[in-house]
């Protein structure tokens, strides 16, 4: 129908014209109440966020000369934070002159994601960045 036809009769209804798919060809509208229409919108909108879940990225800082029972300690936090959903960043920081072995101390990265293999998986590899080597972990998908 045409478009003044619609306003008329959404003047008589007391609504409004609201156009839901203006690219269409014809575009198409509706006869509503636009309050409510947007209200509507707004409270799925709402619900939509509602049921997202939010992954978050914890870091756990190791140093190249770190002890087997602290590096337990700092598997078993990751294995804490994987398991509920954030993903984990592990990074080996150098100081002074621990810089010269970087190399040799790569290891405890792999040693890391290796003990955690069965519930994560390495999403970012082991990497240098300027005085540190660093690696994310996200939870193994079932």
């Amino acid at each position: 129908m045409s478009a003044r036809e619609a306003m008329r009769i959404a003047e008589e209804a007391e609504l409004d014209l609201v156009k839901i798919a203006p690219t269409a060809k014809p575009p198409v509208c509706k006869i509503i109440d636009y309050g409510k229409y947007r209200y509507e919108m707004s409270r799925k909108e709402k619900e939509a966020r509602k049921k997202q879940k939010t992954v978050e990225l914890k870091e756990i800082r190791l140093s190249p000369n770190i002890n087997s029972n602290d590096l337990n300690t700092k598997m078993n936090a990751a294995r804490k934070f994987l398991s509920k959903g954030d993903k984990v960043k592990i990074t080996l920081r150098f100081r002074g002159r621990e810089m010269a072995h970087m190399n040799a101390s790569r290891h405890i990265l792999d040693d890391m994601a290796a003990s955690l293999s069965e519930i994560a998986v390495v999403e970012k590899a082991p990497k240098v960045e300027g005085r540190s080597i660093s690696m994310v972990l996200a939870e193994k998908k079932s």
